[in-house]
């Protein structure tokens, strides 16, 4: 079984972050592990508060999965203020894996600021050129560029503009803003295009995470960057087409949608 590893935030209520990550992991058939950064007290309507994880536990916890276990995919995402990045940083330099994919975690569902303001230009210098593949939602590169995003071909330049930064390959999804719900992926040479269909919910907690973590899983069991991305999309547009009305805000996807429905095999 190939192994994937969540350095990411916990969400106690289950739908995003860690929670989300390796329910993901589960249902594309990769071993998930994690590595907690910050602990946020939310649920689906509202986020109480977030409290970091020391740097230097952030980095033992790395050391404890590289020494002992293979990696075959690494998803970051929620880094909530510098020190954070800059202890993922180095130790993602220190063991260079293979497959990683980050998700610039900024906002909550509800508006709650995830990441200091202060912190994006470190997330910029530190983070970004880490990445294989950077997961953009629209909002999310509108503060890495600093210009507005409406159509496309503004996805197309900000794609392009981000992957300057130092990612790899940078993937701007438009499910905020764009009507047929397209995703915009730069590998570095040329454009490639994912469109879906809106689908009519409130329940849409943790997609971003439960997004890059199947693209993460699919890296790890060897698919390549284009095929990993449309299989990704297929799987977390199901698990919104599905997804549970839990919580009086908004609900979680349904990771594990076809198991509920088909149970386990005999």
């Amino acid at each position: 079984m190939k192994q994937a590893l969540s350095i990411a935030s916990s969400d106690c209520s289950g739908g995003a972050g860690i929670q989300a990550d390796l329910k993901t992991f589960a249902a594309n058939g990769v071993y998930g592990m994690s590595v907690i950064v910050s602990v946020v007290a939310e649920n689906t309507a509202r986020v109480i508060g977030v409290e970091d994880i020391s740097p230097t536990m952030i980095a033992d916890q790395i050391d404890a999965i590289f020494e002992d276990i293979p990696v075959d995919a690494v998803k970051i995402g929620m880094l909530s203020k510098a020190p954070c990045m800059i202890s993922v940083a180095k130790k993602i330099r220190q063991y260079a894996p293979k497959n990683v994919v980050i998700d610039p975690v900024m906002v909550a569902k509800n508006g709650y600021s995830l990441m200091d303001e202060d912190a994006v230009g470190t997330l910029i210098q530190e983070i970004l050129p880490l990445a294989d593949l950077l997961t953009p939602n629209i909002p999310e590169a509108e503060v890495l560029i600093q210009k507005k995003i409406l159509t496309i071909a503004d996805m197309q330049e900000a794609a392009k503009a981000i992957c300057l930064m130092g990612p790899k390959a940078v993937l701007v999804k438009g499910g905020h803003r764009i009507e047929d719900v397209t995703d915009v992926l730069y590998d570095g040479k040329k454009f490639h295009h994912f469109s879906g269909h809106r689908i009519d919910t409130k329940n849409t907690h943790g997609t971003g995470c439960t997004y890059s973590s199947a693209i993460a899983a699919n890296l790890a069991l060897g698919t390549d960057m284009v095929e990993s991305i449309r299989k990704a999309k297929v799987y977390v547009t199901e698990a919104i087409e599905h997804a549970l009305e839990l919580g009086k805000g908004c609900g979680p996807t349904n990771h594990f949608y076809k198991l509920y429905k088909q149970g386990l095999t005999q």
